[in-house]
């Protein structure tokens, strides 16, 4: 490039901690080296970003002032369009598959924070409802030898999921079992049922109904664990741009005491929430059966 757009380009990515100049070299900066060991997730925050930006610029007032006009409007509703994830067509396959690799990449880091804040030693049969590509199981199997997980999810997402630990020590550990669209009775011989940002996809007719469903299929004794993104809150310095698609479902997250009064009233006790700091805030909620 010539000179001046050279110039442009060094100065952006001085400004942006990206690079400096040491002795007449520019060189990444050291905290730029550290942020490439997380370049998977990286790139998938900034892909998903610009899929989605113009839902964001375009509709901004749209989604403030008409959420149901939006919902018919936004693409990213129709990258996740559940409804193409039963039929097996190459369409319905690449765009399940485009969706799973950006949901993967967030639980491939996100998991690690859950695992960090609770005990999994004591499971042995764990139930992950809406497990995705079974990443969470996969990464809960890998730090706890001990445990056998089912993923219960759509049809094509438990082919696609397959396909994912396939290769893995510990899929032989991991099954997946299809499921229908709407909330249906689970599975049972389990001590431990997870939602992993799962829930808040749903109304909260339906989300009461997986959490009742839950309780009839956990072991008595089995403890029920919900890790859920917190309500978008904007404090003091802005929005970072990788948060654009996450901040487009803001009616959807739910307080942590929402889920708490259900669980109470479900018959759980010994509910706990913790909040754990990541990009956003996340809320950790276990109850035992």
């Amino acid at each position: 490039m010539e000179s001046r757009a050279l110039h442009l380009l060094l100065g952006m990515l001085r400004a942006g901690l990206v690079v400096e100049e040491r002795e007449g070299r520019v060189e990444l900066t050291e905290s730029f080296k550290m942020a490439l060991r997380y370049r998977d997730l990286i790139e998938a925050k900034l892909d998903f970003a610009e899929l989605v930006a113009g839902d964001f610029v375009g509709k901004f007032t749209t989604l403030l002032a008409q959420p149901g006009r939006f919902f018919e409007q936004a693409r990213i509703f129709d990258l996740f369009s559940y409804d193409r994830c039963f039929d097996s067509t190459p369409e319905n396959l690449a765009m399940t598959r485009r969706w799973m690799r950006f949901t993967t990449t967030l639980t491939k880091y996100e998991a690690q924070a859950c695992i960090d804040h609770h005990d999994f030693t004591t499971c042995r049969r764990l139930l992950d409802v809406g497990g995705n590509s079974g990443e969470f199981a996969l990464r809960i199997c890998r730090a706890n030898p001990r445990v056998r997980a089912t993923i219960l999810d759509l049809p094509l997402v438990c082919g696609i999921g397959q396909e994912h630990v396939r290769g893995e020590p510990e899929a032989v550990r991991i099954d997946f079992v299809s499921a229908g669209a709407a909330p249906a009775d689970f599975p049972k011989g389990f001590d431990t049922i997870c939602f992993k940002s799962m829930l808040h996809d749903w109304p909260d007719g339906d989300m009461v109904e997986f959490l009742e469903r839950a309780y009839q299929s956990l072991d008595s004794g089995g403890r029920l664990l919900i890790f859920e993104r917190g309500m978008v809150e904007i404090g003091a310095s802005q929005m970072p741009y990788s948060l654009i698609p996450i901040m487009l479902f803001f009616r959807s997250y739910r307080s942590p005491e929402d889920y708490a009064w259900h669980l109470d009233r479900i018959g759980f006790r010994d509910i706990k929430i913790q909040v754990i700091e990541l990009e956003m805030p996340f809320y950790l909620i276990t109850a035992v059966k």
